[in-house]
């Protein structure tokens, strides 16, 4: 049962975006300012935790999350063919099949479905950089701009430690359990050691993404668009908009140097450097994410 006053999800809902059609769903007050939070390499919107959402509803803001193409229950683009291992460790730009600025365009598509003129807008991963592209490409779509545990798209900064390439390029497994032992082992791996998850609660979480629907394909097709994007480097030094990076001092997926980039190429950028953090949002951290988020809204 909620706590009094939480504020309740919508429920999943389709927008029709351009071919596609994106699942999203909705917290608070619709009369708010909105909020759109984009999700990483192969996350269902699912985790943004619901308690996160809901909390930034209490704050204030109409908060939206929503599956990015190619996972949960947006559109799977299976006839695109998957790109092969080989093409994704040299980098080979013919294995991208979309790009983050398709991936940024689909973000700006759907704030124009709900009737978004514009929304303080927070990635995280593979999201912060697509938010970072939707800040470029669409600057009066974005109020603010949050990215978290994400990069500039420099080659030299923000690179993945090389014990993680095998977990990135493994097989998903499809079964119930093996898909629920892999998900919990992931977040092992890449999540904050000094924040250790909730077993039972990562439980859950793998479980609700697992019955929405397993698309190992469209992350291949996701991290192919992530490895072939352009440096945004000079481009996100023309920002103009209230920006606040956040990262995690212990993140091996993206590392440090890819957070603190991002910071300084974009003028005025705030960095909160979180001790202990690897690649997840612990819930022992929340206050200061979401104070960091509502504070950079206020700018906006």
């Amino acid at each position: 049962m909620l706590e009094p006053g939480l504020q309740t999800s919508s429920g999943e809902q389709f927008a029709r975006v351009g071919e596609l059609d994106l699942c999203y769903e909705t917290f608070g007050d619709p009369g708010a300012p909105p909020m759109l939070l984009v999700m990483g390499l192969g996350g269902q919107m699912v985790l943004w935790d619901d308690r996160f959402c809901e909390t930034l509803a209490e704050r204030g803001f109409y908060v939206v999350r929503f599956d990015n193409r190619d996972v949960g229950r947006s559109t799977i683009l299976r006839k695109l063919g998957i790109p092969s291992r080989t093409q994704l460790f040299v980098r080979d730009r013919r294995a991208a099949k979309y790009s983050l600025e398709d991936m940024a365009g689909d973000a700006a598509g759907l704030m124009r479905e709900l009737d978004f003129a514009s929304a303080h807008v927070v990635g995280v991963s593979m999201g912060g950089m697509i938010a970072q592209t939707l800040a470029i490409q669409h600057p009066r779509r974005v109020r603010s701009l949050v990215s978290i545990m994400s990069s500039t798209g420099n080659r030299r900064v923000g690179q993945a430690h090389p014990r993680l390439w095998p977990r990135m390029l493994r097989r998903v497994r499809r079964d119930r359990e093996g898909y629920i032992r892999d998900f919990i082992e992931t977040y092992r791996t890449i999540g904050s050691t000094r924040y250790p998850p909730d077993p039972e609660r990562m439980r859950r979480r793998a479980e609700r993404c697992f019955e929405r629907g397993l698309h190992p394909s469209g992350a291949v097709r996701q991290l192919a668009a992530i490895i072939t994007a352009y440096d945004r480097t000079p481009y996100l030094e023309e920002l103009d908009v209230p920006t606040t990076v956040i990262h995690g001092s212990a993140d091996p997926l993206v590392r440090p140097s890819g957070g603190r980039a991002t910071a300084e190429a974009i003028p005025g950028a705030r960095l909160l450097m979180l001790d202990g953090m690897g690649h997840d949002l612990p819930p022992q951290l929340w206050p200061q994410i979401i104070d960091a988020i509502c504070d950079n809204a206020g700018e906006g």
